[in-house]
């Protein structure tokens, strides 16, 4: 914008009226001084640098190498003091110019080293082509040439290699550049070129010569492309080792499968009458694709187990060798037919940095290889013992006879005692049939007597209970005597009656002590009872 606006009144075109104008005219041409001889003292200075006795700036800043003995004690080599520049102002455009400080003098200097060392190369060719001319024009004999002189054609031999090795460099720089192609990137503004290096080595045969058969798979020159294999009828097993099967191959990898099945999909579901289009909404097309897959999913699932359901797997009933379960890898490897590798490597086993397939005191098998009954052990002997020594088969078969012995031992025992319940069984019959009555087991625990729920036909004798009321009475009074007084008195071989009765029990259920009652209270003005 040369042109002010008509509200400046300036008359004739300029930039006066920008912003920040005058700043660019502050600006020189000054930089920063290179190579400016400045004062060099002879001898130490006070209050100059202690390592390299400049002056402006002390041994804390100091750039130079820390001597072992500073100026300021040799008082030599003193270094002399930098140049002070001020400040150079620069603006946005001084900052950013490359040449801003170049001297051109400079590449004066390189041109010149240039040239000096052209004349040098030159001369020395010139020379190395008289000697060659003069040896020819004097040469002898095969048998007649002198050793000094095979020195020289081997010399010469070795310039002219290296003359063509230095041709061969030129000629690459020359050719830099000829293996990239190219090529109309598609967008949809119609494309834009870029530069695309061509990956095919130029030893390899080229996509065209692999046949030349005029009806063979077509070959796009433009594009560099051959979509088909040109050679089908070829082994299969050696396409990839040897022959080309065509840019279909690496067209039909990675997520172009998904993308194509995608496609279909949305097109046949508009086919039968559903508003999909790919295009127009992709998202909802994805959408419904999904459910499509989970919904033929679950259907294949519960197909599948209505057929094993019917017919029963026969996979599960024998399972899969353990070589084939534990042989699963990520890698990717193809066989031929003779079992040799056409694509991928096989992968090496896998080793540790201890030692495998050591066994100890005799042992064919590691430690941990047999388990039973929540104990690890041997499978070569059956031994549950660690660093025991191995018995072999004799081993197992002992395992196994004890095993055996427990077992005959459990049965025997199980027999003894379901004899011993019948004996008894039948005694109890005999007693109850020939009518004894059997001595109550005080340890037997009784419901009816032991403080439980007393069952409503039980019949108690008058006589017995009072009997049983006066022996509580003189129990709870702490006399001593036959029927009453303290326990812990008793004699050691004092005989006592341990068989508790109904009229006991009853008798004891009246005389206890109810401290949560609150009729038996001291306070409450009655003795007991008497209220009821």
């Amino acid at each position: 914008m040369a042109a002010a606006p008509w509200y400046l009144n300036q008359n004739k075109p300029g930039l006066k009226h920008q912003k920040a104008f005058n700043l660019t005219s502050e600006e020189g041409g000054d930089w920063y001084k290179r190579g400016v001889k400045t004062f060099q003292a002879t001898k130490f200075r006070k209050g100059a640098c202690e390592n390299c006795g400049a002056m402006t700036h002390k041994k804390k800043d100091c750039v130079e190498r820390p001597r072992k003995a500073g100026a300021v004690k040799t008082g030599k080599n003193i270094a002399a003091d930098e140049l002070l520049q001020d400040r150079i102002a620069l603006g946005f455009d001084g900052k950013r110019d490359r040449y801003n400080g170049y001297d051109a003098e400079d590449y004066g200097r390189v041109v010149d080293r240039y040239e000096r060392a052209e004349a040098l190369k030159a001369e020395v060719a010139k020379k190395r082509e008289l000697e060659r001319a003069y040896r020819k024009a004097n040469r002898v004999e095969d048998g007649d040439v002198p050793a000094d002189e095979k020195d020289l054609a081997s010399d010469d031999e070795a310039s002219s290699s290296s003359d063509s090795d230095d041709d061969a460099k030129a000629a690459d720089a020359d050719t830099e550049g000829f293996m990239e192609v190219k090529k109309r990137v598609r967008s949809a503004g119609g494309g834009a070129s870029m530069t695309v290096r061509n990956l095919r080595i130029r030893e390899d045969t080229a996509k065209y010569l692999r046949n030349l058969d005029l009806s063979s798979a077509h070959y796009d020159p433009k594009t560099r492309s051959m979509r088909e294999n040109p050679t089908p009828a070829d082994d299969p097993s050696m396409q990839f080792a040897l022959q080309f099967q065509g840019d279909n191959v690496t067209r039909k990898t990675g997520e172009t499968l998904g993308f194509e099945r995608l496609n279909q999909h949305a097109f046949d579901a508009y086919q039968k009458g559903q508003e999909i289009h790919m295009q127009a909404a992709p998202s909802q097309a994805e959408l419904l694709y999904k459910q499509f897959k989970d919904k033929k999913e679950k259907l294949s699932g519960v197909t599948k187990a209505s057929i094993l359901e019917k017919y029963g797997n026969a996979a599960a009933d024998t399972p899969a060798p353990e070589g084939l379960l534990l042989g699963q890898t990520e890698g990717y490897v193809e066989y031929d037919r003779a079992g040799r590798v056409v694509k991928g490597h096989e992968k090496p086993a896998a080793k540790s940095r201890y030692e495998e397939d050591v066994y100890e005191q005799n042992h064919t098998k590691c430690w941990g290889s047999f388990w039973r009954a929540g104990q690890w052990g041997y499978a070569c002997c059956g031994s549950f013992q660690k660093n025991s020594y191995c018995t072999g088969k004799k081993g197992l078969d002992a395992a196994a006879a004890s095993a055996t012995l427990m077992k005959d031992n459990l049965a025997a025992r199980e027999a003894q005692m379901e004899a011993q319940k019948k004996e008894e069984e039948e005694a109890a019959a005999r007693d109850a049939a020939e009518g004894a009555t059997k001595k109550k087991n005080p340890f037997e625990v009784k419901k009816d007597v032991w403080g439980g729920d007393v069952a409503e036909d039980v019949q108690l004798d008058p006589a017995k209970l009072m009997d049983a009321l006066k022996r509580e009475e003189a129990r709870d009074r702490g006399e001593g005597g036959e029927d009453g007084g303290d326990e812990r008195k008793r004699g050691y071989n004092v005989s006592h009656d341990v068989d508790v009765t109904e009229e006991d029990m009853e008798a004891y259920r009246m005389k206890r002590q109810r401290k949560d009652d609150p009729m038996a209270a001291p306070d409450a003005g009655t003795d007991g009872y008497d209220m009821v």
